[in-house]
């Protein structure tokens, strides 16, 4: 730890010395090349997209506002290249003298899918290493269901255990990160983690997303990047909505269990010209699904899900785009809730059975966003967020069935009743350092929640008895300073420090030890600073290698915190690092892979049914990544993720340090065929491993290896295809737990058994879908 700080007050320092010489003067005798991306149908800029001159090394990307720059050229004739995976490659050749600065806008077209135009260096955001594989795996994988968006990560696997209306548990280089606890999520700048929430801390319920509206997905693995703080210890991934509709769509699925789905998407602006704020390019759309499954429990589950989305973007003039989002989501479902593995055995239950059939609960979320970015002088860009977020969240569950309560059982109800005020601010600059490219990002935001809670016991969805209740404040002030230094040609080096202040305040009632409901009230206030230090190598065109480090945190619940026991540990700190390589050895193959270790200061667990933080101590994780991707012909693809992870317990006894529910082995791959036009078809598979369900490793979290299928057969006007999951029709434990229970006329408890909520059986669906 003390050598990563040394690092980073040096490389400070060096930055701050070569400043103070006033070398921020572009070298002499050398050219500038300016210019601007567009998608050539909409007119829209494009970010992200590789510009480089050809054979040369270095390169850039266009900003938010689809602009790029390269300085620092030395005189001379080349080929000026631009490309985006999904888009046809453009080039230009181009002369320049000393002294001259040349714009040059481009305009891009949609095409296939082609691997080899993919680049592996990644110049304006390099701790994105893995965008390749992103881009790549948002076209080839299909996606059946927002959770399916989650499962785009590579690496992550995601199990549900409540009707399908509460956020997925989420496991990731050998965490349980339960409902978010250390795996950040955002949609078009929205956090979805809930801090302090009713369920589980980092609580990231991302079922208000519909699936056909997201556009691109960028990962994080590991505490490396400034821009990302509170549950950033495995990593984060970042949504985003589409800009604008190639097409307006209704969709209708149909699938077993009955199951139905109805989609609407609706282009409100069209090429026709009706702009609303403008003469500029602009774009507006509407999105709404409605979801309904019983499900394939005994139980129906009656689940109902609505979403509903409104977009709108727009170039308000040449230096200034805006955007506005506004979105509603509701849900409700009825639960079988995780059962006994021993009730199964014992022939009580069904495999598909329930020991309280009363489990299950509502939620709705609303959101609102503004997004101002705006270019200034000097290759500089403000980009400016402010959001609000209107939620609610109603559950009803039963972990131990009788084992408190031989009588009336042991239901408890959660209540999250949620305010959600933010602002995010980024100022992004290219310059020169003497001879060398300098980027510079300057963070700020703050976040503020204003929540209700309650816990309480109920029998039959009843309330009876208050557990605890009470109104959290808690808000997040933040701000960074990101520095990216190309040091020679091909080395860049990545420097950052980030501040977070937090403020938990609590005013309520809380059940004591003997039993009785006492006042709790309190206020405090905790700061963390995260600093990062990491380098790119690019060894040639195609090989990009990388070294990462960085400090991270999950914060705590704001009652363990004012009630300041010995679970009360704010922000636990995490301390990260890895190397690896992006590289493609072949035009049509795309490898990423990493070594990596996680040193986790305190890792809390969110016991939900009483409403308090137990901490398992330190943690110590490191593992292995693999993701290969490749091309076999213009439309076939093959694709697989690797993943190994070891994780322990610290300062535990040998065999007792065991981290419960901790995946060791992942892996997920398949064959994709991918036409635009006419038959496409994907067979895939996915495997987690056998682990341990408690820390002596005496109880197993049972494995499996599941087989699932997609066709489809596409025209410019219409759409049908099928979806099959489990095509094997395999037994299969999807959420898994080791805990105590006890069933109505059991006259002694068990201790410790698993629990789990079985995976769906052979399941297929049928969709249709109308272009227009």
């Amino acid at each position: 730890m003390k050598q990563l700080f040394t690092s980073t007050q040096a490389m400070w320092g060096l930055l701050l010395g070569l400043c103070l010489t006033g070398q921020f003067a572009q070298a002499q005798g050398t050219a500038t090349l300016r210019g601007s991306v567009a998608d050539s149908l909409s007119g829209q800029p494009l970010a992200g997209v590789s510009v480089g001159l050809q054979g040369q090394s270095g390169g850039t990307a266009t900003d938010a506002l689809g602009n790029f720059r390269l300085a620092g050229v030395a005189p001379g004739t080349y080929t000026l290249r631009v490309g985006a995976l999904g888009y046809r490659g453009a080039s230009q050749a181009v002369t320049l003298a000393a002294g001259e600065t040349r714009a040059m806008p481009f305009t891009i077209a949609a095409s296939a899918l082609s691997l080899a135009e993919v680049t592996v260096s990644q110049p304006r955001d390099p701790n994105q290493s893995l965008a390749a594989i992103n881009q790549i795996d948002k076209v080839l994988r299909p996606v059946n269901s927002a959770q399916d968006l989650l499962r785009l990560v590579p690496g992550l696997f995601i199990a549900q255990h409540a009707g399908g209306g509460k956020a997925e548990q989420i496991f990731l280089r050998g965490f349980d990160v339960d409902h978010g606890t250390d795996f950040a999520v955002s949609v078009d700048g929205l956090p979805v983690n809930m801090v302090s929430h009713a369920h589980g801390q980092g609580y990231a319920d991302f079922h208000f997303v519909i699936p056909e509206t997201v556009e691109q997905l960028k990962v994080y693995k590991g505490p490396y990047t400034a821009r990302f703080g509170d549950f950033v210890t495995a990593g984060a991934g970042e949504f985003s909505t589409k800009t604008r509709l190639d097409d307006s769509q209704v969709k209708l699925e149909v699938g077993r269990f009955d199951t139905y789905r109805a989609l609407v998407m609706l282009d409100l602006l069209g090429n026709n010209n009706r702009h609303l704020f403008s003469k500029k390019p602009e774009s507006a759309y509407v999105a709404a699904e409605y979801n309904f499954t019983n499900a394939y429990f005994d139980q129906p589950q009656d689940f109902r899900r609505f979403n509903g989305l409104a977009k709108y973007t727009g170039q308000l003039s040449d230096r200034t785009s805006l955007t506005l989002l506004g979105s509603h989501f509701t849900s409700s479902w009825d639960a079988s809730g995780q059962i006994p593995e021993s009730a199964v055995r014992e022939g009580i239950i069904s495999r598909f059975g329930s020991i309280d059939p009363t489990e299950g609960g509502d939620t709705d979320r609303t959101n609102a966003s503004v997004v101002l970015t705006t270019g200034l002088p000097g290759d500089a860009i403000i980009r400016q967020q402010l959001y609000y977020s209107r939620y609610n969240f109603n559950l009803f569950s039963n972990f131990t069935f009788f084992l408190n309560d031989e009588e009336n059982g042991d239901e408890i109800n959660q209540t999250d009743d949620r305010n959600l005020y933010g602002y995010t601010g980024t100022y992004d600059r290219d310059d020169r350092l003497g001879a060398r490219n300098l980027h510079t990002t300057f963070g700020l935001g703050t976040r503020i929640d204003d929540t209700d809670l309650t816990l309480r016991r109920a029998v039959r969805r009843t309330i009876t008895d208050t557990i605890t209740a009470g109104k959290v404040f808690e808000q997040n002030i933040n701000a960074y300073l990101d520095e990216t230094l190309t040091l020679t040609d091909r080395l860049t080096l990545n420097a950052a420090l980030r501040a977070d202040v937090f403020v938990f305040d609590f005013r309520g009632i809380i059940t004591n030890d003997d039993g009785n409901l006492e006042p709790l009230r309190g206020r405090k206030t905790r700061a963390r600073v995260s600093p990062k230090l990491n380098l790119y190598y690019q060894l040639t065109p195609t090989v990009q290698l990388f070294a990462r480090s960085g400090y991270g945190f999950h914060s705590n619940d704001a009652r363990g915190v004012v009630r300041g026991t010995v679970n009360g540990n704010a922000l636990p700190r995490a301390i990260g690092y890895e190397a690896g390589s992006t590289f493609k050895p072949l035009p049509g193959v795309v490898v990423n892979a990493a070594l990596w270790a996680l040193h986790l200061e305190d890792e809390l667990v969110y016991v939900g049914d009483e409403a308090v933080v137990e901490s398992a101590g330190r943690t110590r994780r490191y593992g292995a990544d693999l993701s290969v991707r490749y091309q076999l012909t213009r439309a076939l693809f093959a694709d697989v993720d690797l993943n190994y992870n070891h994780g322990r317990l610290v300062g535990v006894a040998e065999g007792q340090n065991f981290i419960p529910l901790a995946p060791r082995f992942t892996s997920v791959g398949g064959l994709t065929l991918k036409n635009p036009q006419g038959f496409s078809a994907s067979l895939r598979y996915r495997h987690l491993d056998s682990r341990a369900a408690n820390e002596d490793n005496s109880i197993r979290a049972r494995g499996y290896f599941l087989f699932d299928g997609v066709v489809s057969y596409t025209q410019s006007r219409f759409q049908i295809g099928a979806t099959a999951e489990n095509l094997l029709n395999v037994d299969w434990n999807e959420a898994q737990f080791a805990n105590p229970s006890r069933l109505r006329g059991q006259t002694t408890p068990v201790e410790e058994q698993l629990h789990f909520t079985p995976g769906t059986p052979f399941f297929i669906k049928v969709n249709a879908s109308v272009l227009f």
